[in-house]
């Protein structure tokens, strides 16, 4: 809920710019830069939160975090100017504290080689919430002022923080046994401390900044982190390059606001088509991994994204040629494309940050990182471009822009491919990789199984 709300906040926001524009009496161009500052800035402020939510607990850190980003919306619902809007939205989305925390969540509860199932639903939450965002919002634009964008905002983050304040209890191991440890020694148990109650300096400002630099630093130095993350980035814009594209693609033929909205159902099915996908290939993961411990190496998480990910390329060529209205095509043709890039759009992300938890070990953190950045940071980018992208590319012609980012897709994709076949050299020739290897070595922990293991198994799976 934490992850659908505020991946709701950065979406729904698409639907206010149009009112916001009429209001204020700015350009539609200068009114999207409130999605654009709230994506980038929640870019960072995961990142930012993550730290903190390792020394002083997951709960007070979303708590504080969903309680700062509803206090934002109210000055943004009462903005009597648009600078105000601007700086409610930067404010929220610096303290959006999802993505890292909220995966940092999923590995207190647990174990690497048993998470996939708690991140397949955490992706999908995420996806998800962009998505509810403009069928949502095509109702509130419709039938509501453009400031009840905001209140409906915060009404529905109210409503997450009250059921993650009731429902939702600590999991941070090292809180736990420091709570577990004071309450002991006011039952009368004495020489009894909790892993961080006897160290002088808890939260060092190197070790802040340490935590805060390793997602950047393994972005830049990390080809595996760099190239899939580019990869996750550019398919998180692509959903809100359509939040642009359908309104003159769905108006050739007479939908409205409310049924632009409805249009994005057919992206909310193909995420759901795609996390169901996954569960036969994590159910056989564990089979294997039960029999055989360190039998499949990292790589055969990418395998389902094998076949997926020619999806985004393939819907993105039939959503542009099937956008040029009726009546040569149905309504209908355009949304069956969409759904295939939904679910393109839901392996790449499922299958590389699986990927990387499995690569990385205890630095997953960091290199998830690094996706969920570059995610909303090109998001946020797309935000400001789509709509000019699709109007002025080839004035009168819909399919062109389309047909640019299928072809930019196929290129994209291909280092899926190289990962998956080259990946244990690239991740030889890893400083982050050697240091687990080496960890593996100090444990006695047997060697993964080779190359020809490794397709053998994926073969077997398949």
């Amino acid at each position: 809920m934490v992850q659908v709300s505020m991946n709701f906040n950065s979406s729904v926001y698409a639907n206010a710019v149009t009112p916001i524009s009429m209001s204020f009496g700015v350009s539609e161009q200068a009114a999207r830069v409130g999605q654009m500052i709230f994506l980038v800035a929640y870019a960072f402020g995961s990142e930012l939160w993550a730290p903190w939510s390792e020394e002083y607990g997951r709960w007070p850190v979303l708590q504080l975090s969903l309680f700062l980003v509803n206090i934002w919306q109210i000055p943004a619902a009462l903005a009597k100017n648009f600078g105000t809007i601007i700086v409610a939205r930067f404010l929220g989305g610096i303290s959006s504290a999802g993505g890292s925390v909220t995966l940092g969540l999923i590995a207190d509860m647990w174990e690497p080689d048993d998470q996939q199932y708690a991140v397949a639903f955490v992706v999908l939450s995420s996806v998800g919430g962009s998505v509810v965002g403009p069928i949502v919002g095509g109702f509130i634009e419709a039938y509501l002022p453009w400031y009840w964008n905001f209140w409906v905002q915060l009404i529905f983050g109210g409503a997450v923080q009250l059921i993650h304040f009731v429902f939702v209890p600590e999991t941070r191991v090292t809180v736990l046994l420091n709570r577990e440890a004071k309450r002991r020694r006011q039952a009368g148990q004495t020489n009894i401390y909790g892993p961080d109650e006897l160290e002088p300096q808890r939260l060092s400002v190197k070790t802040v900044l340490t935590t805060w630099s390793r997602p950047f630093v393994m972005f830049l130095k990390e080809p595996i982190v760099l190239w899939l993350s580019l990869l996750s980035g550019f398919s998180d814009a692509l959903i809100f390059t359509f939040l642009a594209s359908f309104t003159p693609v769905y108006k050739q033929w007479g939908f409205g606001t409310v049924q632009i909205g409805l249009a994005f159902i057919p992206i909310l099915i193909g995420y759901f088509i795609a996390y169901a996908s996954f569960f036969p290939f994590i159910h056989r993961h564990r089979q294997i991994r039960r029999k055989h411990p360190d039998a499949l190496q990292p790589e055969a998480r990418l395998y389902w994204l094998l076949f997926t990910a020619p999806l985004e390329t393939i819907g993105l060529f039939g959503f542009a040629w099937t956008c040029i209205g009726p009546p040569a095509v149905p309504w209908i043709a355009p949304m069956i494309f969409s759904m295939l890039i939904a679910i393109a759009n839901y392996c790449i992300y499922m299958a590389t940050i699986d990927y990387m938890i499995a690569s990385y070990g205890p630095y997953s953190a960091s290199a998830t990182g690094g996706n969920a950045l570059a995610r909303d940071f090109l998001a946020g980018i797309a935000a400001m471009y789509s709509s000019p992208f699709y109007s002025n590319i080839k004035p009168d012609s819909l399919e062109w822009p389309s047909t640019i980012l299928a072809v930019v897709a196929l290129l994209v994709t291909i280092p899926i491919y190289v990962f998956y076949w080259k990946g244990p050299v690239i991740r030889e020739r890893s400083t982050f990789a050697q240091t687990l290897a080496s960890d593996r070595k100090a444990r006695g922990a047997p060697a993964m199984a080779s190359d020809k293991d490794r397709h053998a198994l994926n073969s077997e799976k398949a």
